[in-house]
């Protein structure tokens, strides 16, 4: 094994890196780890850095990795998710290596002709470091890149560490449980659609719940069991935020992604997203992407507000590109002071279904036609919310047919949490 690494120290030095937020610190704005430089920055002195980050990764207005150069830490690569290392790629538009325009890092692609480091992209890497920010839903994929980083790592034997950054999101846990029959890069584990936990707390549920390849999970375990070795180094390390709570309202500082611009449109994302595996736009090719919804099809008595999507940046063939949708503005509704409140507005989908005239080309289908292959399932993580619409279910129906298996992740995810619980 490589001497660096056989002590695993994350969640055992975390307490005296970052105390639990007092109460007098609780109104404080949450603070991203990347702005603790004094504690990582140390870890990483004299190491070649391998770093996975996109846009977000920024301290103040400077983008991270110009803040490690200018603090001297050498960076040999960088690696891109969905949406590129600079976050100007539409979604799912495949990206290709290439060196970095600002600081002629070779940046290596993990969302084109493959979404894992190689042994060979590792060479020139001693210590991998990971800081995007999360939205906190199961199909916002970024947690699937996240998974396939941490799987490379272990299985190469490079140290890793994750700068925790607060979720918008994590203010609430709601929605059907993946089924792992299911499993695609939109949803890779058994988790609600909102799960309401940071990115570490979520990477070390992930390896804590053995979700990993059998071979990265075999080599956890053995750091794991290295833990109280004298040797100082580390294997798998979280800087915890600073001033956070799953109570907290945590607003970006910075877009996500190309396609959720604002505020509204974050917090309309896990209940509309849904609209993606059906024939209505989704707002793509709009001003509120995820924020409002239609279709030419929908009656406008029921639905009057109309947009038409165009081409833009991130979104250049958007969904009924140049026909006016009759739809809803939840972005007005958001901005009124009507918007997400806890938990996913299912009300919304199963209203659109009710309405849509032509109820068979609701849902898009693949190639073969068989609704069960279909991206609307992969959304869900499973067929039963498909089935439940067609059958006319309630928004109370559907929702408790999901608290058996909400109730048991509930359980599970408290075990990983670092920060004060919303319930």
């Amino acid at each position: 094994m490589n001497k660096m690494m056989p002590a695993l120290v994350a969640g055992l030095c975390l307490a005296f890196f970052f105390p639990p937020a007092t109460p007098a610190q609780s109104t404080a704005t949450p603070l991203p780890a990347a702005y603790r430089t004094n504690v990582y920055v140390p870890l990483l002195k004299g190491k070649r850095i391998g770093i996975f980050a996109n846009h977000t990764a920024t301290i103040g207005n400077r983008h991270l990795v110009d803040t490690l150069l200018s603090l001297g830490l050498k960076i040999t690569k960088a690696f891109g998710p969905e949406h590129g290392f600079r976050g100007t790629a539409d979604a799912g538009e495949k990206v290709e290596n290439y060196n970095d325009p600002s600081t002629g890092i070779p940046v290596i692609s993990l969302y084109g002709k493959k979404r894992k480091p190689t042994p060979e992209d590792l060479a020139d890497v001693d210590v991998l470091l990971f800081d995007i920010q999360d939205v906190g839903t199961r199909f916002y994929t970024f947690i699937s890149s996240l998974q396939e980083f941490m799987e490379a790592a272990f299985e190469n034997s490079k140290p890793l560490m994750i700068l925790d950054r607060p979720n918008p999101n994590g203010f609430y846990v709601d929605g059907p449980v993946l089924d792992t029959a299911y499993k695609s890069f939109v949803g890779m584990q058994p988790v609600p659609v909102v799960y309401g936990m940071t990115v570490a707390e979520y990477a070390m549920m992930i390896a804590g719940e053995k979700w990993l390849s059998p071979k990265a999970n075999e080599k956890h375990d053995y750091y794991k069991r290295a833990a109280n070795s004298k040797d100082t180094a580390f294997h798998f390390q979280v800087i915890k935020c600073a001033n956070y709570t799953h109570r907290s309202r945590y607003k970006l500082p910075i877009k996500p992604s190309p396609n959720l611009p604002d505020e509204a449109c974050v917090y309309w994302y896990a209940s509309t997203c849904f609209f993606e595996g059906t024939v209505l736009s989704e707002g793509r090719g709009t001003d509120h992407p995820f924020a409002i919804f239609g279709h030419p099809s929908l009656p406008k008595n029921l639905y009057p507000f109309s947009f038409t999507p165009t081409s833009r940046d991130g979104a250049k063939e958007p969904k009924l590109k140049g026909q006016e949708c009759n739809g809803m503005d939840l972005y007005a509704q958001y901005m009124s002071g009507k918007g997400v409140q806890g938990k996913l507005s299912i009300d919304i989908l199963i209203n659109a279904y009710k309405a849509f005239p032509d109820k068979e080309k609701f849902f898009t289908l693949p190639k073969s036609g068989n609704p069960d292959k279909s991206f609307f399932n992969l959304l869900a993580g499973g067929n039963e919310l498909m089935a439940q619409l067609k059958a006319g279910k309630t928004e109370q129906e559907i929702r408790a047919s999901w608290q058996p298996r909400l109730d048991a992740f509930k359980a599970i995810r408290k075990k990983y949490l670092f920060y004060q619980d919303f319930e």
